[in-house]
């Protein structure tokens, strides 16, 4: 683990000059740059806002008095989902997808993780900015429990890593991981609290609702921004010892891969430094 931070640390120039490309790269010769960062989960909130909230009449029990209280809800489900799923989507192939860059450059290969991670945030931060800007307008900013957002977001991004470094480098030898990680992740969400209140589920499928790790996370951002109070973090508890166990697990099948795994192809010499 020292030796892991030690090289981010030294190769932090290249973490952050590869996350400026890929930002760049992803907006060249677009005519609306950003905006397509945040068209996605636009694209969400005013689909389900006006289903939900509109056609079928959703409500949220107990904020009838807070305005736009539902829209705020599912603001706060979609943000931090959009975020989860980058990463794990993007985890999932990191290493496939930069094949011949391991092959042919000497870098740390723990930066690929990093560098997903950087540019999630970077798309992660325009829309929470622009979500912000709308709590500001409606007068329903979160106040000094925006402060919990930290170490919400922190626990956040070690799941997705933990998790999406494990299934990284088993989709190197089973390339059915990233075609299952997709299907997952639609389950997963339906799963979430995210468009509908928990309490709202039928008694007999609260269990199955409790088995998933990342509902508490969830229903913490909504209790910032919708509730404007600090979040149970005893609940987050489990998501934490998750969190550890993944990165323990993810870690050593990272560092625990067949030689060939970070040597050239073409004369077996190292191709990149193996942390």
């Amino acid at each position: 683990m020292p030796l892991m931070i030690k090289a981010l640390w030294g190769y932090r120039q290249f973490i952050a000059s590869s996350v400026q490309r890929e930002i760049q790269s992803r907006y060249r010769a677009s005519l609306f740059g950003a905006f397509w960062t945040v068209a996605q989960p636009l694209a969400l909130v005013v689909i389900y806002t006006v289903i939900f909230g509109q056609l079928m009449g959703a409500r949220l029990p107990g904020h009838d008095a807070v305005p736009y209280a539902f829209s705020i809800y599912l603001c706060a489900g979609v943000i931090t989902w959009a975020l989860f799923t980058e990463m794990l989507t993007r985890l999932s192939t990191v290493f496939l997808d930069n094949s011949t860059l391991i092959k042919k450059t000497a870098f740390p290969r723990i930066c690929l993780p990093a560098i997903v991670t950087g540019t999630a945030m970077v798309n992660f931060g325009i829309i929470l900015s622009l979500y912000l800007g709308f709590l500001w307008w409606v007068d329903h900013l979160p106040g000094m429990a925006i402060f919990a957002l930290i170490p919400l977001i922190v626990l956040q991004i070690l799941f997705a890593l933990g998790l999406g470094i494990l299934l990284g480098t088993v989709n190197v030898f089973f390339r059915d991981v990233a075609q299952f990680v997709g299907v997952l992740l639609q389950f997963w969400f339906w799963l979430t609290p995210i468009v509908y209140p928990a309490d709202i589920v039928p008694e007999r499928f609260q269990g199955i609702l409790a088995l998933n790790p990342i509902k508490p996370l969830i229903m913490a951002y909504q209790r910032i921004f919708l509730d404007q109070q600090w979040p149970d973090f005893a609940s987050l508890l489990p998501l934490a010892l998750l969190t550890v166990g993944l990165l323990t697990v993810g870690l050593l099948f990272f560092f625990g891969e067949p030689e060939r795994w970070w040597t050239n192809s073409d004369d077996g010499q190292p191709a990149c430094r193996r942390y």
